[in-house]
């Protein structure tokens, strides 16, 4: 297939390795993938905050950069900008542009997923040849989980991983606290939310929490750096591209 990498804006300037890892990721399991140089924001922080109006001219890039017909699906390593796509484009687009944007609006978000759906739903893969031996916990992140849907499939792949220690995270379906602006505007409140969380992933002893939105990792490995707990926030797509490192033959220096 020829897929088309969708970074984010969160993945293109502060969490590039989650991009490459999904690149890395695609491109082992015999895909082509390509980078439409022209994509920006899908828009989201914009709607969310109550902005729909300027949202408009991201939605507009959004089916341009992705729109080609030679572009067999575009993939995110985010269940929070792939949500946006799919269910707040076609809003934008109805109230504000055109019948012809509409149209393409339609076309470009049915071929629009995050990454655990399109390697499970349209790939048919769960074992992605992956290795990583360490002990790890998965946070569902809202986006993903009640707007995607997208239900085991990252666990599914996560178990999938040779050598690794998957330990399940108590209260896993709670929020973060991130939602965007939602830790700006109501920062006491995503703070508490925030402890919950951080609690129960230092109930499980991980050295990794991983989830399939940087922003969560971002708000949870703040968190766990404050603490200084020691576990780390890793993308599931690192994990994913991670391979066993190749054993030297004998007499060879590794």
């Amino acid at each position: 297939m020829r897929i088309a990498l969708f970074a984010t804006c969160l993945g293109d300037t502060m969490f590039p390795k989650a991009v490459s890892a999904t690149a890395l990721l695609l491109t082992r399991l015999g895909h082509d993938v390509v980078f439409p140089e022209r994509q920006t924001c899908c828009g989201q922080m914009h709607v969310n905050t109550g902005y729909q109006p300027d949202a408009l001219p991201l939605v507009e890039n959004y089916v341009d950069a992705f729109g080609d017909s030679g572009i067999d699906a575009v993939v995110a390593p985010s269940g929070s900008c792939v949500g946006s796509v799919r269910h707040q484009h076609d809003i934008v687009a109805s109230r504000y542009g055109s019948a012809s944007l509409c149209g393409r609006v339609d076309t470009v978000k049915a071929k629009t997923y995050e990454l655990s759906e399109f390697l499970v739903d349209v790939l048919g893969v769960t074992d992605v040849g992956a290795y990583f031996p360490h002990r790890v916990t998965y946070h569902p992140t809202c986006h993903s989980l009640r707007m995607l849907r997208v239900g085991e499939k990252p666990l599914q792949l996560l178990r999938a991983v040779r050598e690794i220690d998957l330990v399940e995270l108590p209260e896993a379906d709670s929020c973060c606290g991130f939602g965007g602006t939602f830790a700006i505007k109501n920062a006491e409140t995503s703070t508490a939310m925030l402890a919950d969380k951080l609690s129960n992933v230092a109930a499980t002893g991980a050295e990794y929490c991983s989830a399939g939105d940087s922003s969560c990792l971002m708000h949870i490995g703040g968190g766990l750096t404050r603490l200084r707990t020691g576990t780390r926030t890793i993308h599931l797509a690192e994990i994913l591209a991670s391979v066993e490192p190749a054993v030297a033959p004998k007499g060879v220096p590794a």
